[in-house]
């Protein structure tokens, strides 16, 4: 390299010297090989004068790819063509452009994936480590780019990519489910076991006798197939845990390995039983221990023969505070025997009495393979948490078991054999378990004193030698390690290969080189002394499981070869490769589809916009993928073929952005930019008549929908589409308007909606579409008429006022009440006493003003000179829905006299029509319209069983409380619903009531009064400075799902959104049946949930198209009443809070007058009968008591009220001792340490804030002395339960405060809670037992009321292998 002299006289290469001046070339390149990394884009900034095959080179190594294994092309939709990777042309030279984006794709070569780099050179050249270190790298995959991390694992969820290729190792990982390490770890191990894997092979699946799905030993034997054959990096573990009979919820379980390992040995067990492997897994794992208890009198030994398939070692002995520091000196003390003496003394068969006896183990035979566990996890009383221990504990490479033998034992035993003392110990280990664990809590070694006996004392003596000791040398092969605490981690396995000798690491889908370094670090501990905390500084990283073969080469085998394979496992070899090389294809097939949104206005099926996803081949041409979507679309016999095309559309603003024109044969790779995982656009199967010619759309082209408006008729027409563009003027734009609607382009007026209610009118003739504000899609409103409302100010027109009325107008679905006989019967005895006749006459009323509307509906109809069609959007739809536009009535008739006399016609015809139906529901000044206050006897009914389901939970109820308003919680639309065809609309096009009615006072207004509105309204909730008439349009409407029918009514109403609440009340009074005041107007939600609309002077404007809208009898509230739910305190019961009734209180309304008219609600609902004085209304906050109302309060003047609102009502057991707000009521509970129990509730009402009249008061109620006295104030919500072993401890007892209303306490209101407890009296003395009881029911209690209970351990979900292909549900559960 040629080196030049700097501005510092220092030498620089010169190409270093020159880079500052030589442009730089930007590449972005998109990896399309995998559909995980689509979406990631390599960017490289580049000389100009970098050769292509340098490119290829730095693209290699920025996406980890071995050079010469894939292609670039560039990124262009029109040009795909491939760059030369071995071209030494420059960038600038090839057509990079310097100073611009260059986009590029890397895409498969020959049809296969790009190889991915090997891990070490791959990581060592990037972290300036060598081959050998990051060979050795074992332990949990780091998350970022370290040692021995690869790009492919330097994310928690590995790449698709990298379970393709096959390890440098020659091995394959296994892909981790989600938690299913300490799966991973044990099948590696199975695996790598010559015995368990050859017996596996041997075995021969018989299909017809078992479902291969839920047969163990098949899946098991595919898997070992698959881990020794296949290519790939890594292979699935699905079809095993599925033949455990696990779905997917098990893979987000973690679970003991060691338990693992027992339950997947019992599930072969079963599943072997009568055949050739029956025996297995006895002959390769089990041993034999002896349990005995010797007498030290006359040596009478009673024992047991038990076996064992693991041997657990404990780590630390219970009470101890050191460590065994290795395997060896576990063993030793796991068969070290413990005196029995003084109250432990054994009872002698032999001596008929008790003696002290010497108690232990002894092993008597070794299995082939030894597997050890090493007790880490374990459990502190102290803290009553699980807990891990990560003191150091070696082991050796061979173990010699032989001073553990018990040779004389297992010889012959001259000892008297006998079951009862002896088999009952905790040491044991049952004959009927395969469980390794030898006792409940870690408490085997209990009895052996550390402290004062040296190693050397502890040690066994040595046995004497037999001859075939050297036969039990054991070689350790396995290491199941786990890295992480008690509460969960990570498991992965250290396994030597007995073929070469050499140790792996297997992580999941990860497998690499180890030495026998990495195989000590994972003793554990640290460099520290093995003191009793020294294990929560340790590494959290050790061996759990351990597992030895017996050096025997008579029996030791090696693993088989694949031509020494049984017939039955080469034929399910060459079916595995076969499976494979499918999935190969399946996935090339995947990488070259392009995957688009279709739609297509069905023009059968509803005429509505159908969405579907085609999958079309790169490969394939636009004729071939227009057969594809007709097919899709379901398009046949119902539109020929040759009458459908693909267009580009964008839904989002129902935009066709061009059509393809002669390009029938060209690829959809080309067409759609190539393979992506998304697309910008989607396409749009277009139809037309035979005698139709499709219209070519061409880019740069905008979509405007026409409506036409008829100010004659006051109807808008649904849209026509026409396209322009934007350099199009707008006098050019007009003529292209006149050629499809047929109307002057002289007289025309277009308006723009440019987004919600903003109208624009385009009066400049020369400015272009796109300085008016045009974009993809567009909407205008055109008029062309000779009418002079062409020289009104647009804001003054009547086209404006049209405008704005139509996007002011909202579609609601209505449910109306099926009123109940009862209360037909009651209106028909009101007004003309017989209750037969009157339940007749009601009849044939509901029938008669059925009639009147139909008519008055034909009336409105002659008023509209056009009556639109149904139309397929919604746009149409909402078009069509509004062409019966009721006439607005002018601020000044004299400016629109067609307009003011239809108005005026229209009056008449409502006026009439409400007389009319007055008339038919109950003769003249009678029925529901004589007096707005009458109250129906069925209509408190109505409304409890409204309330009565709770529809408004205590959070929702909470939630309104808060609000301003009950209505004004967020909106979400439902779905459109379909008209019925054929029905007729009635038409109520006043808002105003009639001119019998505008005299009389109506007393509906808000619930509130602190809107800040009110001045603005009239007492009909209507504004004042209203100068016409809002929209109000209602038809009947049947229900898709049929729900209608049966005596269910419902009403689509189109209506403009700013009418008042009380207005649109008023109009649907005819349709109800009843006067305003006395129905309820819910808003149901998405989630079905209703809640009430009570304010009445707010408008709609919070409703929107499609909302439903829910009418139900009963009361509705009146101006300063508010609804009331009350719900019942009971102190001293696990659900201290218990809903009631629903009530209303009214503005100036007592407490004594409230609790009245609540005792007859309470008796008829509740079958609560109270006498006055003996409850009290207090408030609720959430589940806390608050405040005590006084009988003399009054609502909105000493206590706040506001819609929704909840209160309790407390049942006293004497007279209210609360007489007036300055005094406080607390509610006290005692802790009895000395009986481990809390007392119930008591109230104490306090004079002041005074913590010593606090401690009097409970010193008088309890006879503590006031020197002894203490108290804690309750932590949560109430009853602030907590549990009796924590609350000793937890709460801040006897604060050093001499007021309540500070800190720490803030006791300010009503109902807090305070504990209190004797300072002398001692907690209660309990053995383990007792306390483990003690801890399970007080998780039982607090979990039953909700609570948090910290000390209990997270609970696991019992780990189950499922022989019947899964779990048999309880049908009894939920």
């Amino acid at each position: 390299m040629e080196m030049v002299p700097s501005e510092e006289n220092q030498l620089v290469p010169k190409e270093i010297e020159n880079a500052a001046e030589e442009p730089r070339v930007l590449c972005i390149v998109q990896d399309t090989t995998n559909a995980k990394t689509v979406n990631e884009r390599l960017t490289l900034n580049l000389p100009a004068s970098t050769t292509l095959s340098k490119l290829f080179e730095d693209v290699a190594h920025k996406a980890s790819y071995v050079n010469g294994t894939f292609d670039l092309a560039w990124g262009k939709s029109g040009d795909m063509g491939s760059l030369d990777p071995s071209s030494e042309m420059s960038l600038t030279e090839s057509g990079f452009e310097p100073g611009k984006r260059n986009f590029l794709q890397l895409t498969d070569k020959d049809g296969e994936q790009p190889q991915i780099a090997s891990d070490e050179s791959g990581t060592a050249g990037s972290s300036g480590l060598d081959d050998s270190s990051q060979e050795r790298f074992i332990g949990p995959l780091p998350r970022d780019g370290t040692v021995g991390c690869s790009s492919d694992y330097s994310s928690p969820s590995y790449s698709y990519s990298s379970i393709l290729n096959k390890s440098d190792t020659g091995y394959v990982g296994l892909v981790n489910q989600a938690m299913t390490c300490y799966l991973n770890s044990l099948l590696q191990t199975l695996f790598m076991t010559p015995e368990f894997r050859n017996a596996l092979y041997n075995w021969e699946f018989e299909e017809s006798e078992e479902d291969p799905v839920t047969s163990i030993p098949y899946q098991l034997q595919r898997l070992f197939l698959l881990l020794q054959t296949s290519k790939k990096r890594a292979i699935e573990t699905t079809d095993v845990t599925r033949s455990f009979g696990w779905d997917s919820s098990e893979a987000w379980q973690q679970h003991d390995v060691q338990e693992l390992c027992r339950v997947m040995f019992d599930a072969l067990e079963q599943k072997w039983k009568q055949t050739e492997q029956a025996d297995l897994i006895n002959q390769l794992y089990q041993g034999k221990l002896k349990d005995y208890v010797r007498c030290l009198e006359c040596g009478y030994e009673s024992w047991r023969i038990d076996t064992y398939l693991d041997i657990p070692l404990v780590i630390r002995p219970f009470g101890a505070s050191q460590a065994y520091g290795s395997v060896e000196e576990a063993l030793q003390a796991f068969v070290q025997p413990e005196t029995l003496d003084g109250a432990n003394q054994y009872f002698c068969e032999r001596c008929k009495k008790k003696c002290d006896a010497r108690k232990g183990l002894r092993f008597l035979h070794f299995p082939y393979l030894l597997t050890l566990q090493l007790k880490r996890f374990d459990f502190d009383y102290s803290t009553m948490h699980r807990i891990k221990l990560n003191d150091r504990m070696s082991f050796p490479e061979e173990l010699d078991m032989g001073p553990f033998i018990d040779v004389e034992d297992e010889k012959s035993p001259q000892t008297e054999s006998c079951t009862d003392s002896g088999a009952e110990n905790e040491g044991s280990c049952h004959s009927d378990q395969m469980s390794n664990d030898f006792s409940a809590d870690d408490g085997v070694d209990e009895g052996i004193c550390l402290e004062s006996a040296s190693s050397t004392e502890r040690a066994l003596k040595p046995k004497v030698p037999s001859l075939n000791t050297s036969s039990l040398t054991f070689e350790l092969f396995s290491v199941m390690v786990h890295s992480g605490s008690a509460a969960g981690g990570h498991y992965y396995a250290c396994i030597k290969s007995f073929s070469d000798g050499q140790w792996y690491s297997f992580n999941d889908q990860h497998v690499s080189k180890i030495t026998q370094e990495d195989i000590r670090k994972t003793y554990g501990g640290s460099s520290g002394s093995r003191g009793y905390y020294s294990s929560a500084f340790a590494s959290s990283t050790n061996a759990y499981m351990l597992i030895y073969r017996l050096k025997d080469p008579s029996r030791n085998a090696k693993y088989l070869d694949c031509d020494d394979f049984p017939e039955h496992i080469k034929h399910l070899v060459q079916r595995e490769k076969e499976s494979e090389e499918q999935e190969k294809r399946q996935r090339e097939i995947e990488r070259n589809t392009c995957k688009i949104k279709l739609f297509c206005m069905h023009p059968v099926k509803m005429m509505a916009m159908m969405e579907n996803k085609l999958d079309v081949h790169k490969d394939k041409t636009l004729r071939e993928a227009t057969e594809m979507a007709y097919k899709l679309m379901e398009l046949d016999g119902v539109v020929p073929l040759d009458c459908c095309r693909l267009v580009k559309y964008d839904e989002f603003h129902e935009y066709l952005e061009r059509s393809y024109e002669g390009e029938d044969d060209t690829p959809m790779g080309l067409l759609l930019g190539g393979v992506k995982s998304s697309y910008m656009f989607d396409l749009l199967l277009e139809t037309r008549r035979p005698e139709q010619v499709f219209q070519p759309y061409k880019p740069g082209e905008v979509m405007v929908k026409v409506h036409v408006v008829d100010l004659k008729t006051h109807t808008i027409t649904p849209p026509v589409s026409i396209r322009a563009y934007l350099n199009q003027s707008i006098t050019e734009f007009k003529q292209l308007i006149a050629q499809a609607t047929e109307l002057s382009a002289e007289t025309m007026r277009v308006v723009l909606e440019r987004c919600y209610n903003d109208l624009r009118l385009l009066y400049v003739p020369n400015k272009t579409l796109k300085a008016e504000g045009f974009f993809r899609s567009n909407k205008v409103f055109v008029e062309s008429s000779e009418s002079p409302d062409h020289q009104v100010t647009f804001t003054d027109s009547l086209l404006w006022k049209l405008l704005d009325r139509h996007g002011n107008t909202i579609r609601l679905f209505v449910s109306l009440p099926v009123q109940s006989p009862g209360t037909n019967r009651t209106i028909c005895q009101k007004v003309g006493g017989d209750t037969e006749e009157c339940s007749e006459g009601s009849k044939g009323n509901r029938n008669s003003v059925e009639a009147i509307l139909e008519e008055s509906t034909e009336k409105l109809k002659n008023l509209s000179l056009q009556q639109q069609q149904g139309s397929s959007t919604s746009d149409s739809q909402k078009s069509s829905d509004t062409s019966d536009f009721e006439h607005i009535e002018s601020p000044s008739p004299s400016q629109e006299p067609d307009s003011s006399s239809v108005s005026a016609v229209v009056a008449v015809d409502n006026r009439e029509l409400e007389n009319r139906i007055r008339e038919a529901s109950g003769g003249s000044g009678g029925g529901a319209y004589s007096d707005p206050e009458t109250q129906f006897p069925g209509e408190e009914r109505s409304d409890s069983e409204v309330n009565n389901d709770r529809s408004t939970s205590s959070v929702d109820s909470d939630i309104l409380s808060s609000s301003h308003s009950s209505d004004t919680l967020c909106n979400a639309d439902s779905g459109p619903i379909q008209l019925a065809n054929g029905l007729d609309s009635h038409s109520i096009t006043s808002s105003r009531r009639s001119k019998a009615n505008e005299g009389k006072k109506e007393t509906w207004d808000t619930a509130e009064e602190d809107s800040g509105t009110d001045s603005e309204y009239d007492e009909n909730g209507k504004s004042k400075t209203e100068s016409y008439y809002l929209y109000f349009r209602a038809e009947p409407y049947a229900q898709e799902d049929g729900s209608g029918e049966g005596g269910q009514k419902c009403v689509l109403v189109n209506v403009d959104k700013r009418i008042t609440l009380s207005a649109f009340k008023q109009n649907l009074e005819p349709f109800v049946g009843v006067t305003s005041t006395q129905f309820k107007v819910f808003r149901v939600y998405a989630n079905n949930q209703e809640f009430e609309s009570v304010r009445l002077n707010e408008t709609l404007s919070s409703f929107s198209d499609d909302n439903k809208i829910t009418i139900r009898l009963g009361r509705a509230l009146k101006k300063g009443e508010y609804r009331v739910k009350v719900y019942q305190l009971l102190v001293n019961d696990a659900e201290p809070c218990k809903f009631l009734v629903d009530t209303v209180f009214a503005k100036g309304m007592t407490v004594k007058q409230s609790k009245e008219e609540l005792m007859p609600q309470l008796k008829d609902q509740c079958k609560l009968d109270l006498n006055i004085d003996k409850f009290r209304l207090r408030k609720k906050t959430w589940k806390n008591p608050g405040t005590v109302f006084l009988d003399y309060h009054v609502y909105e003047e000493d206590i706040n009220i506001s819609s929704n609102w909840e209160v309790f009502l407390e049942v006293l057991d004497g007279p209210e001792k609360m007489k007036s707000m300055s005094q406080l009521a607390v509610l006290t509970r005692r802790w009895t340490p000395a009986q481990m129990k809390l007392e119930p509730f008591q109230e104490v009402v306090l004079e002041s804030s005074s913590v010593e009249e606090l401690k009097e008061k409970l010193s008088e109620i309890s006879g503590i002395p006031l020197e002894n006295l203490e108290f804690a104030k309750g932590r949560g919500t109430f009853p602030c339960d907590i549990s009796v072993l924590e609350i000793h401890q937890d709460l801040d007892w006897n604060p050093k405060v001499s007021t309540l209303n500070v800190w720490p306490l803030y006791i300010c209101d009503d109902g807090a809670v305070v504990f209190y407890r004797d300072s002398t009296e001692e907690p209660m003395e309990q053995s383990e037992d007792e306390r483990n009881e003690l801890m399970k029911k007080e998780s039982s209690r607090l979990l039953k009321t909700g609570h948090r209970v910290s000390y209990s351990p997270r609970k696991e979900k019992a780990l189950k292998i499922y022989l019947d292909g899964g779990p048999v549900k309880d049908p009894g559960q939920d």
